[in-house]
């Protein structure tokens, strides 16, 4: 019996409830593929679906498949670079499991990465011959538009796509920087153009965008913030934490939401400034709450009793936060040892670091 060649090329495709689009993603691989030895690496964020389920069934009886079923971990990114670090083929491609990339021009990006005319080929919408198509809605044209720009102004090579999730490189490229990888978010391309070290010779070859078939879309507006915190974490040179950064912003906007609903109620209405005080740093909390369910901790995200149970948790922690802020800043003014302004900003630092501790192992603690 004579043994299946082995891989040329991998093809890496992160997922969360795709079940639909597995089969016709296979189907679509092996049209496209014909001659090229290749296999399809399904990387599943555990989807409630049964996608795992589905790209199990075809594995089964197609040697070329296989499925990595993630329990606890989320994200896009996570899921290519264990997908990525998972294969021995030379070559990796990365393509979304939705089908709007047009896996055609797989052929043409492994060509150009043989040829050895670029060390990564970028699938592109924004090159001449390229095209977003009916893929984008409006939010997502600007996310995608408004990534580019403030991609480039980082990038040491000029993109035309940086936002692109449809790519392929050397697999012992990618190895060779993978422990400098951030690996959050839904955008890896970014953090691999970023994370290299040097300038990496891009082709970009271009392809029409197309509209998903099932499923819904995953991206909306938060991933513009994800985007600009991975730039904030690589200028940084990864020292702050990518997900303290975020826990900060939030809760520089719930200062805001705070001093909003303060006014409202005792600036502008007849409320007392001690209960405005307190409804305003209930609602402050609630919002803090709610964006870093959505923003920071997308990837451990709480729903349904999860998602109450966690909030009256979060009071608590923000609440033994507020206490601590208030005791230290008051110790400090008490003994000398800094003004009204020093120690308020260091009380108010330990309750952000605080906050963030305590949050992150029992709020939205690792699944």
């Amino acid at each position: 019996m004579t043994e299946p060649a082995p891989p040329r090329l991998a093809v890496v495709i992160p997922c969360y409830n795709e079940a639909p689009n597995v089969a016709p993603m296979v189907a679509r691989l092996d049209a496209a593929l014909a001659g090229i030895a290749w296999e399809a690496i399904f990387v599943d964020d555990d989807s409630p679906d049964g996608t795992a389920a589905r790209a199990k069934a075809i594995a089964a009886r197609d040697s070329r498949v296989r499925c990595i079923r993630r329990i606890g971990r989320r994200g896009l990114a996570s899921a290519c670079v264990e997908g990525i670090l998972s294969t021995a083929a030379p070559f990796v491609a990365v393509i979304d499991g939705d089908l709007q990339h047009d896996e055609t021009i797989l052929p043409r990006m492994l060509a150009a990465l043989e040829s050895g005319a670029a060390e990564i080929a970028v699938g592109s919408r924004n090159v001449e011959g390229g095209e977003m198509g009916e893929g984008l809605s409006p939010v997502r044209r600007l996310v995608s538009n408004a990534g580019a720009a403030l991609a480039n102004a980082a990038l040491p090579v000029k993109v035309a796509d940086p936002m692109s999730g449809f790519f392929a490189l050397p697999r012992e490229l990618f190895e060779e920087m993978a422990p400098r990888l951030t690996a959050t978010g839904f955008k890896i391309l970014l953090d691999i153009l970023l994370s290299a070290g040097r300038p990496l010779q891009v082709a970009e070859i271009p392809y029409t965008f197309r509209a998903r078939e099932a499923g819904e879309s995953k991206l909306d507006a938060t991933v513009l913030l994800e985007f600009a915190g991975l730039l904030a974490d690589k200028a940084l040179g990864g020292i702050v934490p990518l997900r303290f950064m975020a826990f900060a912003l939030v809760g520089g906007i719930g200062v805001l939401v705070h001093l909003a609903v303060l006014g409202l109620l005792h600036g502008v209405g007849p409320v007392g400034f001690g209960a405005a005080q307190w409804a305003a740093t209930l609602v402050a909390m609630t919002a803090n709450f709610l964006l870093n369910n959505r923003i920071t901790y997308r990837d451990r995200k709480l729903r349904g009793p999860r998602l109450l149970r966690g909030l009256v948790l979060f009071y608590v922690v923000c609440g033994i936060g507020a206490v601590a802020n208030v005791g230290i800043a008051g110790l400090l003014v008490r003994d000398g040892v800094a003004g009204w302004g020093v120690a308020g900003a260091a009380g108010a630092a330990l309750t952000v670091v605080w906050n963030y501790a305590v949050s992150s192992t029992l709020v939205w603690r690792p699944r």
